[in-house]
């Protein structure tokens, strides 16, 4: 690498592509320079080793999601399928939705950089790995594609890239997904791979079956859900253990509260991921569901304010936005206190959108993309308060 970087530097013949040589040297060595603007690390380690050590964290969900695409898929066909033969069919459906979010955004990245002439942006090492983890196993991979594109150039480019964007990029990407295509994105049916497409040809999967996720299901029969993808479970706690564990139609790395959960103690142990927005979004959801459960008698015509708040945690996209997303340094509060007002009110919003709205049984998208916008008027309320409590403070001895 030292010998080809003065083809790369100033003078050199390739001085146009340095970008494209300045990430790859920087990716395999510690840089000898420090970041000057947007998000930056005050450590010894710089971006790109810490955005590598949050994809570490998320791969247990993304190893327990390709385990339940291939186990979705074979259920929903009433095959019983080997632990390898399962694996390897969910993986080979949920990789090529990964090569084409890194390609196409890195690619979009290296176009800026060499346009505008600054660094590769790391962002996307991080943001490559999360859009694909929240999208359904066969969604068309030239749609993945345009909401990757949407998402580096309207949701971070314009904004100044890495560290100055406002909304975060990965919730930007399926934000588009879900308003552009929605009927790939969301529904009763494209949560199981192949599901779409035997159905049409009457093949043989199993009569009845639905790709219902846990709340879409809860919505139309109420209750203590025991039923899911045409499968019944025998009793309430093997159908929670399911959806513990991950065996429930959903998203690609958000249907395993267990890998989500390896993924925090991870995040939280190497002090990557603020454990304070973790615990005040549970909090929040928690608080929420505990509240909506206190008026669920008076409101009979919606099953969901029955919800048992802990449903909330262990279904959806709650705990994998609240771990992976709602975390995200850039678009989060960055005061402590600010911190746990913004994490609270993404757990109280997100159990809100899903109690009150049966035409959209989630809300961990929507939650996290509003409070992205208000994060920064909460840092500013919160600095103020602590200059108003010390200014006082302050007249106070002054006083004395």
């Amino acid at each position: 690498m030292d010998k080809l970087e003065p083809n790369f530097q100033e003078g050199g013949k390739l001085h146009k592509y340095w970008p494209l040589y300045d990430g790859f040297a920087t990716f395999l060595f510690t840089p000898g320079h420090a970041t000057g603007r947007g998000a930056h690390i005050r450590d010894s380690i710089d971006l790109k080793r810490t955005m590598a050590m949050v994809i570490l964290a998320m791969v247990p969900a993304m190893l327990l999601g390709m385990y339940n695409v291939g186990f979705q898929h074979f259920r929903a066909l009433g095959e019983d399928a080997a632990f390898m033969d399962t694996f390897l069919y969910g993986a080979l459906k949920v990789l090529p939705l990964i090569i084409v979010s890194y390609g196409v955004g890195l690619g979009v990245e290296f176009l800026f950089c060499i346009i505008k002439g600054h660094q590769i942006n790391e962002g996307f090492l991080v943001s490559g790995m999360l859009i694909p983890l929240v999208c359904p196993p066969d969604l068309p991979l030239w749609m993945l594609a345009v909401a990757v594109i949407f998402a580096v150039v309207i949701g971070k480019e314009v904004f100044g890239g890495t560290g100055m964007n406002v909304l975060n990029v990965a919730l930007t990407a399926r934000a588009f997904l879900f308003f552009a295509y929605p009927a790939d994105i969301s529904g009763d049916k494209v949560w199981i791979s192949g599901n779409l497409v035997a159905a049409g040809e009457n093949s043989n999967v199993v009569d009845g079956y639905t790709g219902e996720t846990a709340l879409a299901q809860f919505a139309k029969v109420g209750g203590e859900v025991t039923h899911l993808g045409g499968v019944a479970y025998d009793s309430l706690s093997d159908f929670l253990m399911a959806g513990f564990i991950g065996l429930v139609p959903g998203s690609v790395g958000e249907t395993s509260a267990l890998g989500i959960l390896l993924g925090a103690l991870i995040l939280i142990a190497t002090g990557i991921g603020s454990w304070r927005i973790m615990l005040s979004v549970v909090a929040g959801g928690l608080a929420m569901g505990y509240l909506l459960n206190g008026v669920a008698g008076m409101f009979p015509d919606n099953p969901y304010l029955a919800i048992p708040p802990f449903y909330h945690l262990i279904f959806g996209g709650f705990a994998f936005g609240a771990v992976f997303m709602a975390t995200d340094p850039v678009t989060a509060s960055q005061t402590p206190t600010g911190k746990y007002i913004y994490g609270f009110l993404i757990g109280v919003l997100a159990v809100i959108i899903r109690v009150l709205n049966p035409a959209y049984p989630e809300g961990m998208m929507l939650a996290i993309l509003f409070m992205n916008v208000m994060a920064p008027l909460i840092d500013h309320y919160v600095i103020q308060s602590n200059i108003k409590r010390r200014l006082k403070r302050t007249k106070v001895l002054a006083h004395a």
